[in-house]
């Protein structure tokens, strides 16, 4: 699988050069004309008229050029599925894109899921109880990526205006649209009539159809999750007494001792019968629609598709760089960077006694290096998102290489703090005996340090201000960067510019080292955090390749130190072993690299399910509100709120006495699905929480959460919401 991902990115990275990836998302840049009219997209209504507290039933229908697709919800091995921004009339809402089965489609050694030629996708739009005298304006904004060898991202942003019908009268059906509506409907899955599981056979997985007597060909499983199954792996289908038996292969990122996957998707098959061969549908799992709702084609509950937190579109950059500004101040204050406020301190110290425009070059060195690492990091982000990777912000700690590579770092500056070795030179500035410019280097790599680190954590205002630039084009997306890296420096620049504040610093003296000492347990705290990340990333063997890896660090150090101190020939000994113990790391590295778990299996408890898009579409389809965790193990601010305010025994009364249900979404490694609920949101990081209330609302909770904010959000959900509720 990771080549597979490494050539779609190549794949994309060139594809890209046809878009205007680098202007404003405002802006087009014809393309050439090979790539003119690649897809057609149109907005359509099965209805003539908008009728009062109706249903009105819209289209998205996209017709491609002749050897091009586009994708499904699940697009498989690789590409991105169409999205929808609806902007209508206050009051109504729209629901859930209503998905035909997809097809499969091979492209080179992947597997795609997706449409070619024509498809339809449906959506409910509920209309409110009162309407004006009309005209009724309809409007979406369509993205989508199409592909054939190469994939080009394209838009289209639609239109329509249907009149309101008359008082007491129901609106006909279009009849240019009546045909085509209908042969949508017939593409849409319908709950399979059969039971339907999924078992382990060995390292197997197998869906079990128990359908006796049914005879079929052609049979393919999507699966709603997109890191289930090896999407391009052979499904081989046999039948026997009791029914259709589809053998299946489990994904590279799982788990060899996980559980069978959940039956969650779509099975398509050829069915035998007595007027010929049929190609049918089926709905598996708990996503599959209800009956009524698939016979009207209804798909789940409303649910909103605009960002609830996007900034306003007057001002919008200069609105975001203030946010990312704030956020970047705010961040020195969160957990996340706590960690490097003690090599701060003892950089502070350890300069005090120089003159002030020296202590000036040292902060501005820092916050060269935290702006420098903050445009690396947000250029690197931008390019692998233009390439069709579905990350955010934080991305690189998805990463166990970069997470113990983090681990490894802090750990050997810890054990400079604490004497076991000395770490000068050009690697950071915590030795003694710098030169003067390796100082300025220290101060450098310090802000770099800081930035890495900070980056598990989301700040206030940091949120909607970096899913704003990562909307907006590389250009508009640096600058929000900056800013908020100019947060992040600025506290620690001004404090070393500003001389009545270093007069009161005491003067460097034996006492430092016992500073040293105390400073070098936060270092040592923080390692402990991220080989727990790495226990959530990788499997046992990986977690004990990362363990054996501190024992060489720890290793590598001693034998330094020692050599320093000793003969030349003491010292030579001492670089060879350090060699060879890097050596034994890098290979570690690749061990830890290959026992990559899969995605973490959540299970349900206290009424916390995992989430998945499905899930979430049928919570929404039974009208219950629903209340949406995103989080990672390695997001520290995530991990605070859930201990402090979601586990609290008040916050899950009030849950239980409102009736919502809870969806958590663990974005510690890669989750597309999740990432595109981030996007949806005007985000690109965790954490996230999301209040559905049930009616087709959604409320965005602030990033630090307490119980007050909490216990007010469900106190303000409609009353009568959820199945319980109903029966109450």
């Amino acid at each position: 699988m990771p080549s597979r991902r490494l050539a779609l990115l190549l794949v994309l990275l060139a594809s890209w050069s046809l878009s205007p990836w680098l202007a404003p998302a405002e802006a087009q840049v014809p393309r050439p004309s090979k790539y003119a009219d690649l897809v057609r997209a149109e907005l359509v209504t099965e209805e003539s008229a908008v009728a009062p507290g109706a249903t009105l039933t819209a289209g998205i229908r996209l017709t491609m050029k002749p050897g091009w697709h586009v994708y499904w919800r699940n697009p498989g091995d690789s590409g991105l599925p169409p999205e929808i921004a609806w902007t209508l009339p206050a009051g109504f809402s729209a629901g859930a894109v209503a998905w035909p089965a997809p097809e499969r489609i091979p492209v080179a050694e992947l597997m795609n899921f997706g449409y070619e030629g024509e498809v339809l996708l449906t959506v409910p739009i509920t209309v409110p109880d009162t309407l004006g005298s009309g005209p009724v304006p309809l409007k979406a904004k369509v993205s989508y990526l199409v592909c054939e060898r190469e994939c080009v991202p394209g838009e289209a942003t639609l239109s329509a205006s249907l009149p309101v019908a008359p008082a007491g009268t129901s609106p006909r059906p279009d009849p240019r649209a009546a045909a085509l509506f209908a042969q949508g409907r017939e593409r849409l899955p319908v709950p399979a009539p059969w039971p339907v599981r999924m078992r382990q056979d060995g390292g197997t997985p197998v869906l079990d159809i128990d359908a006796p007597g049914l005879k079929a060909r052609e049979v393919a499983f999507f699966p709603y999750s997109e890191t289930a199954l090896e999407h391009a792996a052979a499904q081989a289908a046999t039948s026997d007494a009791a029914g259709l038996h589809l053998r299946l292969q489990r994904s590279s990122q799982s788990a060899a001792d996980a559980p069978a996957p959940r039956a969650d998707g779509v099975l398509t098959l050829t069915e035998e019968t007595a007027s010929g061969p049929v190609r049918r549908a089926y709905a598996l799992g708990d996503a599959a629609p209800a009956p009524a709702a698939a016979a009207q084609a209804a798909a789940p509950a409303p649910t909103p598709v605009a960002p609830a937190a996007a900034p306003p579109e007057a001002g919008g950059l200069w609105q975001a760089a203030l946010l990312a500004f704030l956020g970047g101040l705010l961040l020195n204050l969160m957990p996340c960077v706590f960690p490097v406020l003690s090599i701060k301190v003892l950089s502070l110290v350890r300069h005090s006694g120089e003159s002030p425009s020296r202590m000036r070059l040292h902060g501005l060195a820092y916050a060269v290096g935290v702006l420098a690492t903050f445009l690396s990091l947000a250029s690197l982000l931008i390019a692998l998102r233009a390439g069709g990777a579905q990350i955010g912000w934080g991305f690189q700690l998805q990463s166990p290489l970069v997470v113990a590579g983090l681990a490894y770092g802090l750990f050997a500056m810890g054990l400079s703090l604490s004497g076991v070795w000395h770490l000068g030179g050009r690697a950071a500035a915590l030795g003694d005996g710098l030169t003067r410019r390796a100082g300025l280097e220290g101060s450098f790599f310090t802000g770099v340090l800081a930035t890495v680190v900070a980056t598990p954590c989301t700040a206030p205002f940091m949120g909607a201000a970096v899913g704003y630039g990562l909307t907006q084009g590389a250009l508009v997306a640096l600058a929000v960067f900056a800013a908020l890296g100019l947060g992040l420096a600025l506290p620690f620049a001004l404090l070393a510019a500003w001389p009545a504040g270093l007069r009161r610093l005491p003067r460097p003296g034996a006492w430092m080292e016992t500073l040293k000492g105390i400073l070098a347990f936060p270092l040592y705290l923080t390692v402990a955090w991220l080989v727990w990340v790495l226990s959530q990333q990788v499997g046992p063997t990986g977690l004990m390749a990362a363990l054996t890896g501190l024992v060489l660090v720890a290793f590598c150090a001693w034998t330094l130190e020692r050599g320093r101190m000793a003969g030349p020939l003491a010292r030579r000994a001492g670089q060879v072993a350090a060699l060879v113990a890097i050596l034994g790391l890098a290979g570690l590295l690749a061990v830890l690299d290959r026992d990559r778990a899969g995605p973490v299996a959540l299970a349900s408890a206290d009424g916390v399910e995992p989430f998945s898009q499905g899930r979430l579409d049928v919570l929404l389809a039974e009208r219950r509100p629903v209340f949406v965790n995103m989080t990672a193990a390695w997001c520290i601010t995530c991990q605070v709120n859930d201990r402090a305010t979601l586990r609290s025994a008040g916050v899950r009364e009030a849950f239980k006495a409102h009736d919502v249900a809870q969806l958590t979404g663990d974005w510690t490694n890669q989750n597309p699905e999740i990432t595109r609920v981030l996007e949806a949101h005007g985000r690109s990081g965790v954490p996230l929480y999301l209040l559905y209330d049930g009616r087709g609302g959604v409320a965005v909770l602030p990033q630090i959460l307490t119980e007050g904010i909490v216990r007010d959000a469900l106190a303000a959900l409609p009353a009568g919401t959820g199945p319980r509720a109903a029966l109450r």
